[in-house]
């Protein structure tokens, strides 16, 4: 295996890889950068969590002009979360060359944007629909386009990007270098092939070389009515540790996050209905701990790079053998060990078995000891915040006070009773909190909590 020294980076380059602590190159870093330092164009296949964002940001930020105040490259990528992370990732290595990066995502307010591009950043990371609309607007200009990279391909096409991508690369000259990555290879990316790219240089690391080997692949047969009590006992049994469970609905994830978080458990959860920064918001708390168990549909399915991931849970199968590819890439990245655990009720065998063979795959349906007394409310759980929600106008709910009556008697007892923080301490500070939402509330109730004008007048 080549080091990061044989690819006679720039000393910048190296001393940040250094700093991030990484020392050699995976599999599709050791093919790829060679090819794009040399100027062709790739098209690279490997599973998540094998480091491509490397495999084409260290290429990327070597082959660009510092002295010129211009987007050079673009990084286009299918979901808000997965931009925000790569462009994490492509600033530590642009700052070292003196370059720029503008992140361009939804959900984001487009004046500091537009402001990023006025300064001159010459690396723009952001998803289709917001890179297209700063494109009609005029603040985006791809005309002295250097770089263009693809990743999470198949996903822009799954969410129905592909027009939206062609669209946009039919602004970038000719003579752009393309790169293309992507963990499955549908016939649309043969098409983008043949129409954007030039005789690329193909990267295709099999299963028996990636990262997915060091995870554990585990299929438990339970009952319908046990399939609650069976998620309680894997989640009891991490003593602590993270937990990745995925869902199908945004409306089975937030009921599922409910019943979890009633149970005493902190729970966070993530899907399409959330604004972007309740999103990044949970997404802070995982990775540093606060929050235990992440549920979440298949909007975290793709790159998101959530270090130590103790165990991915498929609560629900997904609609394809690919996404589940995906979901179990979540943990195991970089090499680490991971567990993957999928909970099949009996009508999920048959599409069980059908996604195993299509995967080439053999997973063996174990039977787990399920604890019963897992669902029982824990004693030091948190009690449901009296929390109600108005909706904001992305129709995000927005906690607002429940305006409740007391008793006197019922005052002092609501008083002497032990209030905790968002995580289930006690404390005499914080009311109880979850970072999973209470059920949105209609839209009239904004004007329930609005007073009259004979009340203001009082």
């Amino acid at each position: 295996m080549p080091s990061f020294n044989d690819f006679h980076l720039q000393p910048a380059t190296l001393a940040v890889l250094a700093n991030m602590e990484i020392t050699e190159p995976t599999p599709i870093q050791a093919q790829a950068i060679p090819a794009l330092l040399a100027g062709n164009d790739l098209v690279g296949r490997s599973a998540t969590g094998s480091g491509k964002t490397l495999a084409y940001g260290i290429p990327l930020v070597e082959r660009l002009a510092r002295d010129k105040r211009v987007v050079q490259a673009l990084v286009l990528l299918p979901t808000r979360e997965l931009a925000v992370q790569v462009n994490t990732v492509l600033s530590k290595l642009a700052t070292s060359r003196r370059l720029t990066t503008a992140l361009l995502v939804g959900g984001r307010p487009f004046g500091n944007q537009i402001s990023a591009l006025r300064y001159g950043s010459q690396i723009v990371v952001g998803t289709p629909g917001r890179v297209k609309d700063h494109l009609e607007r005029g603040s985006l200009v791809l005309s002295q386009l250097r770089v263009c990279v693809l990743d999470e391909a198949d996903q822009m096409l799954d969410i129905g990007f592909a027009p939206v991508i062609e669209e946009i690369l039919a602004t970038t000259p000719d003579t752009r270098q393309m790169a293309l990555f992507s963990a499955t290879m549908p016939d649309w990316i043969a098409t983008l092939q043949h129409k954007f790219l030039k005789n690329p240089v193909k990267v295709d690391i099999t299963p028996a070389t990636d990262i997915q080997s060091a995870t554990e692949q585990i299929a438990y047969q339970v009952p319908q009515e046990q399939k609650m009590a069976a998620l309680c006992t894997l989640l009891h049994s991490t003593q602590g540790e993270s937990s990745l469970i995925f869902g199908r609905t945004k409306f089975g994830v937030e009921k599922l996050g409910k019943q979890l978080s009633r149970l005493g458990f902190t729970v966070g959860t993530l899907h399409g209905n959330k604004s972007q920064r309740a999103r990044e918001e949970v997404l802070t708390a995982f990775r540093r701990g606060q929050v235990q168990t992440l549920l979440a549909t298949n909007v975290a399915a793709r790159g998101l790079d959530i270090q130590g991931i103790y165990q991915v849970i498929n609560y629900e199968l997904p609609e394809s053998s690919e996404l589940f590819t995906h979901r179990i890439g979540r943990t195991g990245r970089m090499g680490r060990q991971g567990k993957a655990i999928t909970l099949l009720v009996p009508s999920d065998v048959p599409k069980w078995r059908r996604m195993a063979r299509s995967l080439g795959q053999v997973v063996a349906l174990q039977r787990l000891t399920i604890d019963e007394q897992a669902i029982v409310t824990l004693p030091l759980a948190r009690p449901e915040a009296s929390v109600t929600r108005e909706y904001e106008q992305n129709s995000e709910p927005r906690p607002v006070r429940g305006r409740e009556h007391f008793s006197p008697v019922q005052e002092r007892g609501r008083q002497a009773q032990p209030k905790h923080d968002s995580f289930g301490r006690t404390t005499d500070k914080h009311k109880a909190h979850s970072f999973a939402a209470t059920e949105p509330r209609h839209r009239t109730a904004r004007k329930e909590l609005r007073a009259t004008p004979a009340a203001r007048a009082r």
